[in-house]
């Protein structure tokens, strides 16, 4: 997805070198120096020290492999560009689908005929070839704490009974007179709020590429649109019930996540990926997410948003040798295939896997809930094609409604501003 986490001090370029034993010719690596280099660049930051541990691992079964990991929080397609100036490509890069789509047809190399393709239905393709490896299923919705609110009402929580706005305020009103005075929380991080949050109305549109692309046309009439106003009234609730709801920019995540954790709150809008912080505070908090309520005409309500997730694809480069490629695609093939590759998906980085063939029963709680809906066709697809500032500046002008700086009205038009002004991405 786009998260970024602004509490990171992390260098414009991290490079963690992955070492692997082994002889055989290479092209440089990072331990022996005598393997086969694999590069790889990873824009999903909260995995980097898994990503350290994956080494050793690999190593024990894929003698003469070396494999780099770099992290950038620049941009994508800014710090992709900036490789392919150099002529100094990675052999492998995970990135977001939208970015596969841009540069896919000149730089991803066509992977139609390997085992995994058979084993998920969220590769992405372009010109009729596979180039896309899903590396998670990762999805949003609203996170819950069932342990706190059955301490509060006495009764275990059903999440399809406030699948409505109304039956949720009727949820928070029970917590609050049962003496959770503010039941929620907020992340107030830019993409947390646009490209999480914000960018559900453009998923649940009836037909969401016409929605945006009338929103680049200026044409589209975002404050009187039903799917704006139920998400924005929804919101409301949220911003009404926020522990934080005095100084709501000011909440830290970390602060969020933990009283999420320890049930000091019971819901907050996120995604599968924050367990990550929240097993740090309470590894045996009892979770689950459930669809952003709101009162709709749709079955939006009943749906969780998400699929496919970050994704990697083998560059095509000729900087790139045959035994670089033959090696990205055994590494592919490993993460499917081999129980090992498996259980870094599952266990150690703790995402939903996009393959039939990858047992899921130990995941987390989140993830177990984001399986659920997925395995049962409950989930809205993604809208892959926003522009590279759309969370940023999109995000901050949520910021300021989230601060009760304007009003919706004025949220909307700048919201509106932004797309009439920006230019639309190829796909």
């Amino acid at each position: 997805m786009k998260k970024k986490l602004l509490s990171l001090a992390l260098a414009a370029v991290m490079t963690v070198s992955l070492a692997a034993c082994g002889g055989g010719s290479g092209s440089g690596s990072s331990g022996s120096g005598s393997g086969t280099l694999v590069t790889i660049f990873n824009s999903k930051s909260e995995i980097q020290d898994q990503f350290e541990e994956l080494a050793n691992t690999y190593s024990d079964t894929h003698e003469g492999v070396d494999i780099e990991v770099y992290y950038s929080n620049d941009t994508v397609s800014a710090h992709m560009a900036t490789k392919y100036a150099s002529n100094d490509p990675y052999v492998i890069s995970m990135v977001d689908a939208k970015d596969v789509y841009s540069l896919g047809a000149e730089h991803a190399l066509d992977l139609s005929d390997q085992d995994w393709v058979s084993h998920t239905e969220y590769a992405i393709s372009v010109d009729d070839k596979v180039i896309g490896f899903p590396f998670c299923i990762e999805a949003r919705g609203v996170m819950y704490n069932k342990d706190a609110i059955k301490n509060i009402t006495g009764k275990d929580f059903d999440p399809a009974s406030c699948a409505t706005l109304d039956g949720f305020k009727a949820v928070l009103e029970e917590l609050k007179a049962g003496g959770m005075e503010a039941p929620v929380g907020i992340m107030k991080e830019d993409w947390s709020l646009a490209a999480h949050y914000f960018q559900e109305i453009y998923e649940e549109q009836d037909d969401p590429e016409a929605f945006v692309q009338s929103l680049y046309a200026g044409t589209a009439d975002l404050a009187n649109n039903a799917v704006f106003n139920a998400k924005m009234d929804t919101f409301d609730t949220l911003m009404a019930y926020n522990y934080a709801a005095k100084s709501p920019v000011a909440a830290e995540r970390e602060t969020s996540e933990q009283k999420l954790a320890e049930g000091e709150i019971a819901f907050m809008f996120g995604g599968n990926w924050d367990w990550s912080l929240i097993k740090d505070y309470n590894e045996e908090a009892n979770l689950g997410m459930m669809p952003v309520p709101q009162n709709t005409d749709s079955d939006a309500n009943t749906k969780l948003v998400g699929g496919g997730s970050k994704y990697f694809f083998i560059d095509s480069s000729d900087n790139i040798s045959e035994e670089q490629v033959a090696a990205a695609k055994d590494f592919l093939n490993w993460l499917v295939s081999d129980p090992d590759g498996n259980a870094f998906l599952t266990e150690k980085c703790a995402v939903v896997p996009a393959y039939d063939n990858i047992d899921a029963s130990a995941l987390d709680p989140l993830s177990i809930s984001v399986k659920e809906y997925a395995d049962k066709g409950a989930m809205i697809d993604n809208y892959n094609y926003d522009p590279d500032d759309h969370y940023s500046v999109v995000g901050a002008s949520m910021q300021k409604y989230l601060a009760g700086e304007i009003d919706r009205a004025g949220f909307a038009a700048e919201v509106e501003k932004y797309w009439s002004s920006t230019t639309p991405v190829e796909h």
